[in-house]
């Protein structure tokens, strides 16, 4: 019993964090509505939001050009990528 309460406490708090990362994963409408007012905030034209490697990925354009953003779950934009 005392070995299987770490490996459970550690897939506990794993999971989480897991769900995030999936691209299948949906973003709440809530959060679509909070990263869609900030991007247009910065004059961005958000066309798709999904998850990816742990965080939010925003496809958008600006000025004409396509952008990958990446935002984190504290809702800050970690990477911003020009989509060629």
């Amino acid at each position: 019993m005392t070995r299987i309460l770490p490996a459970v406490l550690a897939l506990a708090i794993a999971l989480p964090g897991m769900a995030l990362a999936s691209p299948d994963t949906p973003v709440t409408e809530e959060t679509q509505t909070a990263i869609r007012t900030m991007l247009e905030a910065e004059g961005y034209e958000v066309r798709q939001i999904q998850t990816e490697d742990g965080m939010y990925e925003a496809y958008a354009l600006k000025d004409g050009e396509r952008y990958e953003i990446y935002i984190n779950a504290e809702m800050q934009i970690v990477r911003t990528e020009r989509d060629d």
